[in-house]
């Protein structure tokens, strides 16, 4: 001991005495991450990993020993750290190294391995917190198998990133089971109390709820939620944007109180949501809404789970293996045996479906409660448009002109326009030809106003005519939200005008006379309902080249009339679409279960989805060939097809999964009968994988169960 760390009277100081402790203790030297000569675990000295590789030829669990120091921790579930890659060369003492650190979950904790080499050894634990549960784990292999997809994929979608300090904070404790509630607005339904009261008994119904028009869905779904809490079990509701889910939120606080509910949506940031998570795991948390990640919410005693508007498409997701939400909790109804609710105020052919198979039964009203709670619909035709020389020019004919004036008296207005912008798109004033650039043969604009130019290579074109009947007088092919909002606020210069679409959406707007412009999908709620609303350029949304465009015109045109006033009080709708077409008169008559009905006899005599299984395979054209040639598709298997698809130009959007700009890409569909889709999901999946595992070649995409087929 330096004399420098002594007082004058030989007592050493403080400092000096813990620096001659630690110099004296025995402290172990820290292991190497590959922990060579450690001792093992003295049982289940083996742990089974799946590691976060998403590639479908690595789509199996790996063996890995544990080291004595980390048997505690080492647990089912916990989130581990693992070497991968180093080749069975490696070999040291006994024991595998090398590789990369790699991410990966703990499944299963064994005596011995399958595997006869030697084992590399678990790098760490991250977390000693269960994570991931048997029935999850079990799943997510299901819905990997479905969409041919790696479990490690889906794994991604189910469990969020960790966030350590949300980890460290305590989950409150659970909460008593509320009572069961009142019938409330279910007594609309012929079923409602009934499904009610089934569920607050500890049963599992199935049904496809035709939810009625107005706002009280989110409130039914609540005590639908709360009925199930009562029975002593957990709920999952599934919407697909934070706007539903809000109203959700606001309806499950007023029937179950505070902190009863969590909510798992992406505004609520990283830890927040990660904490929510976490309560739910723990069991503090019984009852769940959120959008479409939720869907794997590891709600504890299942016992309902809801999706609502399953029509949307934020509801699939855009990350392999892309699953749909609905088929995802149909997948949950059936491993978890709980009831499953599938809610809309429309209805697709998928619903339809569970219906007619039997799968699931019918909750709706009586025609009668129905139409007296929509708005009286009311339709305007090309050839009305067509005779009105100043109707045709300014889209709104005289019936519309009169709705409007009628239901500003009492209340706001709303009008539906099928996209934002100005004047997005041209074309021909005689014969609606579109208007194309010279050059590059790209749609022509006029933004703001301004003079002609191209939306691809910007050129400007001063001396434009038709090519098929020499016109020279041109035309909006879908005039945007902003243009729409300027001719109406001229036309009613005493009216504010509001505007809600991609950039700007409104959640709520006052019951004050007003007129609200707005896209499909971006409606504000108004308090007391709207009196009336105008449903602009249907024949934008209905000449949609989609198998799935009659359906999806009809879905948006009913939620928009869902926010109008019933007839009783007035409510007024007015569809600028041919009136004979079958979605407009499905819109007059209020009958979305008709329309979905017999689109589903259509395409089961066409032998289109969902009555038949389909995928979708996309890649360059001798890709997509060789795919093809490779993979053992099932003997009743009908491959259409490929066919080029469209080339992406520099100056368009890119959605997820499009070709690279300026490649020719090709896409492929194969379809099969009920009953071959697990054969066919396996038969592309071990194509992928062996192609994958060949190495080279260009990349191919698989989806099955596509949205959009054309």
């Amino acid at each position: 001991m330096s004399s420098e760390n002594e007082r004058p009277g030989g007592v050493p100081e403080q400092l000096a005495l813990i620096r001659e402790s630690v110099r004296k203790a025995k402290v172990p030297k820290a292991k190497p991450r590959t922990w060579r000569g450690a001792a093992l675990a003295k049982e289940l000295p083996v742990a089974r990993v799946v590691v976060n590789k998403g590639v479908l030829h690595l789509d199996q669990y790996f063996d890995y020993a544990v080291p004595e120091e980390l048997d505690a921790d080492a647990q089912p579930g916990v989130r581990v750290r693992v070497r991968f890659g180093a080749g069975a060369r490696n070999v040291r003492e006994g024991r595998r190294e090398g590789g990369g650190l790699i991410d990966g979950f703990v499944v299963e904790r064994r005596a011995d391995s399958d595997y006869s080499g030697p084992l590399a050894a678990l790098a760490g634990v991250v977390s000693p917190e269960r994570v991931l549960s048997a029935q999850m784990l079990s799943l997510a292999r299901a819905v990997a198998d479905r969409y041919a997809g790696s479990l490690a994929d889906v794994l991604q979608l189910a469990v969020p990133p960790r966030n350590a300090r949300a980890e460290a904070k305590p989950s409150p404790e659970p909460s008593a089971p509320p009572a069961e509630p009142d019938a409330g607005t279910w007594e609309r339904y012929q079923q409602g109390p009934a499904f009610l009261r089934t569920l607050g008994s500890g049963g599992v119904p199935r049904a496809v709820w035709t939810a009625l028009p107005g706002p009280h869905w989110a409130e039914e779904i609540a005590r639908a939620v709360r009925a199930t809490l009562a029975s002593g079990r957990g709920a999952l509701v599934v919407v697909p944007d934070g706007r539903s889910a809000g109203r959700l939120d606001v309806a499950l606080t007023a029937q179950l109180g505070e902190g009863r509910h969590a909510l798992l949506t992406a505004d609520s940031g990283p830890e927040r949501r990660y904490r929510q998570w976490l309560a739910v795991r723990r069991g503090a948390v019984r009852a769940v809404v959120g959008t479409r990640a939720a869907m794997f919410a590891p709600v504890k005693d299942l016992g309902l789970v809801v999706v609502w508007e399953d029509g949307d498409s934020s509801h699939s997701d855009d990350n392999a293996p892309f699953p749909h939400v609905r088929e995802v909790l149909e997948l949950r109804a059936a491993h978890d045996k709980c009831a499953f609710l599938l809610g809309s105020t429309s209805c697709t052919v998928e619903a339809a479906q569970l219906v007619q198979s039997g799968w699931a039964a019918p909750l709706v009203a009586d025609r009668t409660v129905a139409r007296a709670a929509a708005p009286l619909v009311r339709t305007v035709g090309d050839g009305e448009l067509a005779r009105d020389e100043a109707a045709r020019a300014a889209r709104l004919p005289s019936l519309a002109w009169q709705a409007v004036r009628e239901g500003l008296k009492s209340g706001p207005v709303l009008v539906q326009v099928p996209r934002r912008g100005y004047a997005p798109r041209l074309a021909c004033a005689r014969c609606r030809t579109p208007a194309r650039c010279r050059h590059c043969a790209g749609p022509l604009e006029a933004p703001d106003e301004r003079e002609l130019r191209c939306a691809w290579c910007g050129t400007a074109e001063g001396d434009w005519h038709c090519v098929e009947c020499g016109s020279t007088r041109l035309r909006a092919q879908v005039v945007g939200a902003r243009r729409t909002a300027e001719e109406l606020g001229r036309a009613f210069p005493a009216v504010p005008v509001r505007t809600s679409g991609r950039d700007h959406v409104l959640d709520s707007v006052p019951g004050q006379p007003a007129l609200v412009v707005s896209t499909p999908g971006a409606e504000p709620v108004a308090d007391g309902g709207y009196a009336a609303a105008l449903l602009l350029d249907g024949w934008a949304m209905l000449n949609r080249p989609d198998l799935r465009a009659g359906e999806e015109a009809l879905r948006r045109w009913i939620n928009a009339a869902s926010l109008v006033r019933g007839q009783d009080e007035g409510g007024t709708v007015v569809v600028v679409a041919e009136p004979t077409l079958r979605p407009v008169q499905a819109l007059v008559r209020w009958d979305p279960v008709g329309h979905a009905l017999r689109e589903l006899a259509e395409r089961a005599e066409l032998g289109f989805p969902p009555v038949s299984r389909m995928a979708e395979v996309i890649g360059r054209p001798e890709a997509v060939e060789s795919f093809l040639r490779a993979a053992q598709l099932p003997p009743d298997a009908q491959v259409l097809g490929p066919v080029p698809l469209p080339v992406a130009d520099p100056g368009r959007a890119r959605r997820p999964g499009d070709p690279p700009v300026g490649e020719q890409w090709e896409r492929a569909l194969v379809r099969v009968p009920p009953g071959s889709g697990a054969p066919l999901a396996a038969a592309l999946k071990a194509a992928q994988a062996g192609r994958l595992a060949r190495g080279g070649g260009d990349p191919v995409r698989l989806r099955i169960d596509p949205p959009d087929i054309g």
